[in-house]
């Protein structure tokens, strides 16, 4: 083989593996528009067989809301705060009172344990079935344990709920998703009385605690100050004459100022004992319904087109890898026969040049 036929075979591998590493733009969109015909048929395909599966063989969706706020109302200073703790900010709003989360605590597997025990019609089931019933196992014998049963169900019915808030107003939309409208109704308004429920026990094993933990402080208080007290007599009685004293003076001046400590410290205490025995017993409305939980007259479509435009992209995105790995494969085969045309003409060059220079 001569110097120039090296040099230029060379050169030729070069720019092969140069051509064959480098993709450019132009390749992806040459690519795309060889092969638009499938990333134009895949979502059309898609998309046509999820809507026949929304229209005829997915369940009815119905969404029932209601809008509640918190009766612990902190007006401008707590709208304030809320505020500002999007951007990270504390505000001390120098409230005492208990800030409920009600996204988390509506979404809670506490809340949803409680509801799983409650019973609503259906029309798919029947009458009075509970929630357990009707989200898992329905009119058929369960085939797994009650466990099992109880974990699917507080899963599905969490997936049923969505809760919004309104941070200017502080108020909360409740929305029930279920496949009958009446049944979406029922179950919001149920799980809006088992929140009043949750809240009032939360609040009463609270209150009796705070009752506990004063009465054991009044109890301890008193035996503080009758102590002082009779410290306070004994010394009176001991020390008739003291004007002349400073010593005994100052001594005097201290069992009084400890004896009018104790008493107001008694006289709090049993002043907050009365105030939580008054709250112990008294009737809150901790939930306050803006709009009540109402039967919703038509079907819930957001979740339908979702799923239509899902498909979509899918089909988009699955028409994009079958079109690129097409293209890899005709590439590949295009670069192997061009592999084996090359060492053709390269074996039949140097035969000739062999030939020619024996004849020589």
């Amino acid at each position: 083989m001569s110097f120039e036929s090296e040099k230029k075979l060379k050169s030729t591998q070069a720019s092969y593996f140069l051509d064959e590493d480098s993709i450019t733009l132009y390749d992806i969109l040459l690519t795309l528009a060889r092969n638009l015909k499938v990333i134009v048929l895949l979502p059309t395909i898609t998309c046509f067989l999820t809507i026949i599966y929304v229209l005829f063989f997915a369940k009815p969706i119905y969404t029932s809301t209601a809008k509640i706020m918190s009766s612990v109302s902190g007006g401008k200073i707590s709208q304030a705060a809320g505020l500002a703790a999007q951007f990270g900010i504390n505000i001390s709003t120098g409230q005492t009172e208990t800030k409920w989360v009600y996204p988390e605590i509506i979404r809670s597997r506490t809340l949803a344990r409680l509801m799983l025990k409650r019973k609503f019609d259906t029309k798919e089931y029947g009458m009075q079935k509970s929630l357990l019933q009707i989200l898992t196992y329905g009119n058929v014998s369960p085939k797994v344990g009650i466990d099992t049963l109880e974990i699917k169900a507080i899963n599905k019915f969490i997936d049923m709920i969505d809760v919004s808030e309104d941070i200017k107003t502080g108020i909360y939309t409740l929305s029930i998703r279920a496949s009958e409208p009446s049944f979406s109704s029922e179950v919001n308004r149920a799980l809006l009385e088992e929140l009043e429920a949750h809240q009032q026990k939360y609040n009463k094993a609270k209150t009796s605690k705070t009752r506990q933990f004063i009465e054991e402080r009044i109890l301890t208080t008193e035996k503080d100050l009758q102590e002082a007290e009779n410290n306070l007599r004994k010394f009176m009685d001991t020390n008739r004459r003291i004007e002349n004293s400073p010593a005994l003076l100052l001594e005097q001046q201290r069992l009084q100022r400890e004896v009018t400590v104790l008493i107001g410290v008694f006289t709090t205490l049993k002043q907050q004992l009365e105030t939580t025995k008054i709250e112990e017993v008294k009737e809150l409305d901790y939930v306050v319904i803006v709009d009540p939980p109402e039967v919703p007259l038509s079907k819930s479509n957001t979740k339908k087109r979702h799923l239509v435009i899902y498909a979509g992209l899918f089909g988009i995105g699955i028409g994009m890898v079958f079109a690129f790995i097409r293209e890899y494969f005709i590439n590949s085969n295009k670069v192997e026969k061009n592999k084996i045309n090359e060492i053709r003409s390269l074996v039949i060059k140097n035969v000739s040049e062999l030939i020619s220079r024996k004849k020589a």
